[in-house]
């Protein structure tokens, strides 16, 4: 297997005593944050309506190591925090470690979902749209130094040790991690 792929070897996890400060803080306040970051990353696309697939819709991200979960929706031409209580349309599950390797290109999400690295649930059309959105963005040139900082950290949660995950299938060059 080439070097490319070394990463989809591994399963790191966070650590629980890392995750433990992210959890103190409530669901909602995580999606409130998460949603004011994307709403100002993203704001040139929204403003061009490329998001517009979102409206009324509510997309769930949980990064299951984490224990933590972000529920956002499209409301008026601004990403918002979606409530508990509406039923999600789509879900993206995933480790920490499989998200920043989205997140810093270091794989792509294709094969991030084919190999069940991330989950995909609910309304796949939905999430064919956010994964074609996401595959577009130029992150390189809106993040910088920030994406710098993110593929260091990749690379570090990356040296932890490998944990699988109930369900996940093995990777595909027979390693177990």
């Amino acid at each position: 297997m080439s070097d490319r792929f070394d990463h989809l070897d591994r399963s790191p996890r966070l650590p629980g005593p890392l995750a433990l400060p992210l959890r103190l803080l409530p669901a909602a306040a995580h999606s409130q944050v998460l949603a004011r970051i994307l709403d100002r990353l993203f704001a040139p696309e929204l403003a061009d309506g490329e998001l517009d697939f979102l409206e009324g819709r509510v997309m769930l991200i949980r990064v299951q190591d984490a224990g933590l979960s972000y529920r956002l929706t499209l409301e008026e031409g601004a990403l918002r925090a979606a409530s508990r209580e509406r039923p999600q349309d789509l879900s993206i599950e995933g480790s920490i470690y499989d998200f920043l390797l989205l997140a810093t290109r270091r794989e792509d999400a294709d094969t991030l979902f084919f190999n069940r690295r991330l989950r995909l649930g609910g309304d796949t059309e939905l999430g064919l749209y956010v994964k074609n959105f996401l595959d577009a963005l130029e992150l390189e040139e809106r993040l910088g130094p920030l994406l710098k900082l993110l593929d260091g950290a990749t690379g570090a949660i990356g040296r932890l040790p490998a944990r699988s995950f109930p369900g996940r299938k093995p990777p595909l060059s027979g390693h177990t991690p």
